[in-house]
Order: C-alpha cells, then structure tokens, then sequence
C-alpha cells in the first residue's frame, strides 16, 4: 500500500542528525514520495539538493506566513526566478496566518496574493497554510485560475471544505486525526468524499498520538492512515489507494 507525505518539512534541522535513517525508516513504512514545502528564501538551496539526493523527495517553493519578518525585499523575485529555472510541484507552503495577532494581515495578504499570481503565471498548484482566513484565502483563490492543490492541516468548516473542493483542491489530514480527542475533525473527515483526502505528516512538528511530545516524522505517515481508515469505516487499503491516486493528480507526482 504505497502512501504520499503531501507535506513534511524534511529538510530543517530537526532532521540534521538522523535524516538518512529517517528516510530509510520512511521507505520501510511504505511511504513512496514525500512533498517538501519551502518556507523561506535562504532555505531553498539545502532543500532543492535533498531532494536531487533522494528521488522520492519532491520540493515546494514558498514564502511563509508565519516567517512575515523574515521574509526579505527580493524573496518575490528570487521566487520567480527559481520557478523560470527549476519546476518544482507546487509553490508552498503559502497562505494567511490570522490566529497570530502580531502578524500583519495586510503585508501578509500582500505576500499571498503575489505568490497565488506566481502559481496562475507558471500553471502550479499551490500548498496552503491557513488558520482563521478560510473565507479570505478562499475568496483570493477564487480570483484566479489556479491547478488546485492542497489545504494543509484543513481544520475548516464542511461548508469550507467543499469550497475547496469545488476549486480543484485536495485537504490534508495528519497526526492530529489520531487523537481522539480530535472529534470535530474525525467527524469531518468522515464526512467528506474519498475524492478530497490526503496524507500529511507536516513532521517535525503535529505529531502522532503514539509519539506525543517526540518530534514527527514521515516514518510515521502509517498511523495517519489508519486513523483515517478507522473514522471513514473503510479499509486502510481503500483510503491508502485513493489519497496516494489524490495526491499524484493534484501535484503530477
């Protein structure tokens, strides 16, 4: 049962010490292809050389909310001309972070909707980081004539959801669905068709309840499974078919 990390941060130092062995545990695991979301400009170089190194590592490029001040004058372009020379599968992680006060939302909005004209411009689809701004992100996808992609960690509404759906979208469930304390988000994931699933890990960090307080890690994509498998009443071999099929159509893996 082949299985997709849609979204693992692999290439930050939480894995510096230990990332071979990780990614040998991972393939044991049965995970095929991990996507690696980009978050900041400097950290572009060491993650595009992981994933040369490792195959089955698939690089994402973005600017993250979260690292607003970070975030230099030439990152937009530095981003462009990354995309001219080097097609990545998606430009992520990208999107509106409002449940952070200290984060500005206009220069935030204004960092979003340049990298969503990106995605238009080379035909990409995008990796989305939203908390609090369904609506807003939503209403900006809406503008444009995006490939889809994925709203990561999705934590929205089922109204919300089908939203993203009715715009080529996929959304991503992780280690949290493993909690059972989790039970707005096992009854939505329940709820929704097979058509919008798939499997994160966002590893290191969101980590699975066998493993709470550890770091994450894609070696751990397994119990994202069968936690998805367990709410939806179906076999993990149903639900590990149709997320890895979603997340190959979604990202051209």
């Amino acid at each position: 049962m082949p299985i997709i990390d849609t979204h693992c941060h692999l290439d930050v130092a939480a894995f510096d010490p230990d990332r071979s062995q990780v990614l040998q545990r991972t393939r044991a695991a049965g995970v095929c292809a991990i996507v690696v979301p980009g978050i900041q400009a400097d950290g572009w170089p060491g993650l595009l050389r992981l994933c040369d190194i490792e195959s089955y590592c698939h690089p994402a490029l973005g600017l993250h909310p979260v690292f607003l001040e970070q975030h230099a004058p030439g990152d937009l372009d530095a981003l462009q001309q990354r995309l001219q020379s080097r097609r990545p599968v998606a430009i992520g992680e990208i999107g509106l972070d409002f449940f952070v006060r200290e984060l500005d939302p206009g220069r935030q909005t204004d960092l979003f909707e340049q990298q969503l004209d990106l995605a238009e411009h080379f035909d990409l689809p995008v990796l989305l980081h939203v908390r609090k701004a369904h609506d807003q992100v939503l209403g900006a996808l809406r503008r444009r004539h995006l490939h889809g992609g994925i709203a990561h960690a999705f934590n929205g509404s089922l109204q919300q959801a089908h939203k993203y759906l009715d715009l080529g979208f996929r959304l991503g469930f992780g280690g949290m669905l493993t909690f059972e304390r989790s039970r707005k988000l096992r009854d939505l994931a329940r709820q929704l068709p097979s058509r919008a699933l798939v499997l994160e890990t966002d590893a290191p960090d969101l980590t699975v309840a066998a493993h709470q307080g550890e770091r994450n890690s894609p070696e751990y994509l397994p119990d994202c499974l069968a936690a998805l498998a367990e709410v939806r009443g179906e076999s993990s071999a149903a639900v590990a078919a149709c997320t890895t099929d979603n997340a190959r159509q979604v990202l051209g893996l």
